[in-house]
């Protein structure tokens, strides 16, 4: 069985291209029939679709804007994406909320990364909202996604120290090296319990 692996970007993709660079170095089309299929982003100009271009990754672009409704743009990134039968959908800095519709349709197999240790601060500004109420650490967690957001399964985290005089983009920085390694992680075990 080919497990295809379908990514949705924003932006510049680095959860991605982590997770294309562990599939490569880890053989993981030899050893576990997977491999990243396709790179899909609601905005064109997302750096991620270059990396993915270069390693000769299959890329689309789909405007949430040119939609009437975020259900219409749901809708027809589902068919985007049904077309390579993902085995998985990774989101990766993917900047849109999905609608119940879409969540249920990829069902245990859609996934997320998330730039604290949840269920703690769901949502956005995360690093500034974890140094305002003086956490001792922050980090990132891989999740199942379900409707309610940021919540879901936790699949694997990675617990990062908050410091002394630490900014929101300075703790952003080194949550973000411990993604590209928890990230790739989380893909592969998912991708080894499948039969």
């Amino acid at each position: 069985m080919n497990k295809n692996i379908v990514i949705l970007i924003s932006g510049s993709g680095s959860n991605m291209a982590a997770i294309v660079k562990a599939s490569r170095k880890g053989h993981w089309p030899q050893r576990l029939g997977a491999q990243v299929v396709a790179v899909i982003s609601n905005k064109a100009d997302a750096a991620g679709l270059v990396f993915a271009r270069d390693h000769q990754i299959a890329t689309a672009v789909l405007n949430h804007k040119a939609f009437g409704s975020r259900e219409a743009f749901d809708a027809a990134l589902m068919v985007e994406i049904d077309r390579h039968e993902p085995a998985l959908v990774v989101l990766a800095g993917f900047m849109r909320i999905l609608t119940p519709g879409f969540v249920q349709h990829y069902e245990d197999r859609l996934i997320n990364i998330h730039p604290s240790l949840l269920p703690a601060f769901t949502g956005l500004n995360t690093h500034q909202r974890a140094i305002d109420m003086g956490c001792k650490f922050a980090g990132a967690t891989v999740h199942r996604v379900t409707a309610e957001l940021d919540h879901g399964d936790i699949l694997d985290q990675a617990v990062v120290p908050v410091l002394l005089g630490d900014t929101a983009q300075a703790l952003a920085e080194r949550v973000l090296t411990q993604e590209h390694v928890i990230y790739p992680r989380a893909v592969e075990s998912l991708l080894t319990q499948m039969t």
